[in-house]
């Protein structure tokens, strides 16, 4: 037997060319108990419609056993929270400011070209060989220079 007919619907219906009437004709070639074995793989395509929605129903329990699954309540877990859990916020942001302040007196230090840093090295030597640390201080910062006693005291 020819079934030239049915493979010229079936190549329309590959391309997306067929109507609702060829698809019915289709459907109905397929579920036929006799078809040839080349048009064998295409049975279960076009009869899948037909046996999947006699066996796909839902149950006469179906919603009460969901609406057991919905309204069951669920327990709730009270955390517990140590110190180090609640300070942690505080201890970002205390990291943080001190990032900034650092970053901010390496910006300043970098940026002052005032003096060299020989000079600021042989001063620190110098108050750190004499009797005080304070009086090194004050002659460098002594803004009237009055203060001829002091050279002494460095030497």
């Amino acid at each position: 037997m020819d079934y030239k007919y049915i493979e010229q619907l079936l190549e329309r219906y590959w391309n997306c060319e067929t109507t609702l009437e060829e698809e019915k004709i289709l459907r109905t070639f397929f579920s036929q108990k006799e078809i040839p074995v080349s048009l064998l793989p295409y049975r279960d395509l076009f009869c899948y419609e037909q046996t999947e929605t006699a066996d796909d129903t839902l149950g006469d329990d179906f919603d009460e056993r969901l609406m057991a699954q919905i309204n069951e309540p669920e327990p709730v877990r009270a955390r517990t929270i140590n110190m180090r859990q609640r300070l942690m916020p505080l201890f970002k942001a205390a990291a943080v400011v001190a990032i900034f302040l650092t970053l901010g007196n390496a910006a300043q230090v970098a940026f002052t070209d005032d003096e060299k840093p020989a000079a600021n090295i042989a001063s620190f030597q110098k108050a750190k060989t004499g009797p005080s640390v304070a009086m090194g201080d004050s002659v460098k910062t002594d803004s009237m220079k009055t203060v001829p006693a002091t050279a002494t005291i460095l030497k």
